[in-house]
């Protein structure tokens, strides 16, 4: 089944700068340009008009600025998502915009790739908003005659997709997502673990199965899946249960998947297994961003390196910026040396934001682990990595019932 269309307003009171947007845009065939204002009060009247499903606001116009726009959109049409465009790349008008509600911020001009991945992003959450809303609707409105599964809209239902992420190489994301994945799984828990290190991923190597399938086979056939193929194409691995969905064998095979591609596979997952853990690279990817988009949990990777805080630090402030709640981020220390005198307790109030989780510094149990293929929470999990690992997974487990929790509430009230 083909995906809808991802229908745009663009609010601007230039006339040269909405046609060159059309422009941009008008040869994408998953997009439709719905519509134009030529300025803030039209935007909001055009956006209850039209329902688009993603608004180009401009941030300066006469009438009424696109910050002051965006909320009123937002209030009315909360579904809908507002990408920003200003002049001025300024962190505080950033800041104002995402508070306001915005999805997104782009200085102008765009760069045509950089607005046509905006709108993408953006249109994707749109489809996810509106189908949650109606799902609840309907879950809420009684149907005579016919007892209601509750069971079919509840999220409970939909598996969790906790994303391992550093935007510091080398702090040890794959062996925590490879470790992850294995304590998560049981019976009634089936985990599958996803590379999503498109260029150099190494998650098939950690467990010695290289060489067989890959996102590859799945991408290209997103109109199509079905439970029994996408089974057959995961990697099985015997020894823990994970099941595995390897990235290319070659870097330059990466570019031959989307970001929707990869996103809408790992929403078709989700219907399969309790836990999605998705491995990533520390390159801010169209990939890794949309991945955040959808993941229920953030594991955020440190080490006690300066650089690694530094840029731990950075990344929460982009989070702010991009509209995700800390409330999403489970931060974890690994490697931790207690010889060291940056201890997580001092990070956490550094950043201003708890480290939950430290994993103890095991070279020689994690090198041996990686060297022979055999994660160590096979057979070596009461060692101090295993027993990191297990704390990480209980961290994970309790702030993704807590967020439950909280989904349920709001939905009742």
């Amino acid at each position: 089944m083909a995906l809808a269309k991802i229908r745009v307003l663009i609010v601007d009171d230039m006339a040269e700068t909405r046609e060159t947007i059309r422009k941009l845009l008008q040869f994408e065939s998953d997009v439709d340009v719905a519509g134009v204002a030529k300025s803030g009060r039209e935007g909001i009247q055009l956006a209850q008009e039209l329902d688009p499903d993603v608004v180009l606001m401009d941030i300066n116009m006469p009438d009424m600025d696109g910050i002051t726009a965006t909320e009123e959109i937002r209030k009315k049409s909360p579904y809908i998502q507002i990408v920003i465009l200003s002049v001025q790349g300024d962190q505080n008008y950033m800041r104002r915009a995402m508070l306001a509600g915005a999805r997104d911020f782009l200085t102008k001009p765009p760069l045509g790739d950089e607005l046509i991945s905006a709108v993408r992003r953006a249109g994707e959450m749109a489809h996810m908003e509106r189908a949650k809303n109606a799902k609840q609707q309907y879950s809420a409105s009684p149907v005579s005659g016919t007892p209601m599964s509750m069971s079919a809209f509840a999220p409970a239902s939909q598996g969790k997709i906790i994303t391992i992420y550093s935007p510091k190489g080398g702090t040890g994301c794959t062996t925590i997502a490879v470790n992850l994945a294995i304590a998560l799984h049981n019976e009634d828990t089936r985990t599958v673990l996803v590379d999503a290190n498109l260029q150099f991923g190494d998650v098939a190597v950690f467990v010695n199965e290289q060489g067989k399938n890959t996102i590859l086979e799945l991408a290209p056939r997103v109109d199509e899946l079905e439970p029994d193929m996408v089974e057959e194409i995961l990697i099985k691995h015997d020894a823990s249960g994970v099941r595995i969905l390897a990235a290319p064998q070659r870097p330059e095979m990466a570019e031959q998947v989307s970001a929707e591609q990869f996103t809408r596979v790992l929403q078709f997952l989700q219907r399969m297994y309790s836990y999605v853990v998705v491995d990533t690279s520390s390159n801010l990817t169209d990939v890794i961003l949309s991945i955040f988009d959808i993941s229920h949990v953030i594991v955020l990777v440190t080490t006690q390196e300066i650089p690694a805080i530094k840029n731990a630090r950075l990344f929460l402030d982009l989070l702010h910026t991009i509209g995700i709640s800390k409330e999403h981020i489970v931060f974890a220390m690994n490697r931790y040396d207690k010889r060291i005198a940056i201890t997580p307790e001092r990070v956490g109030e550094n950043l201003k934001h708890d480290v939950l989780v430290s994993i103890p510094l095991d070279e020689k149990a994690v090198v041996t682990a990686v060297n022979r293929g055999v994660p160590f929470m096979l057979d070596n999990k009461s060692q101090p990595a295993g027993r990191g690992i297990f704390s990480l997974a209980e961290a994970v487990r309790a702030r993704l019932n807590v967020l439950e929790a909280e989904s349920d509430a709001a939905v009742k009230h």
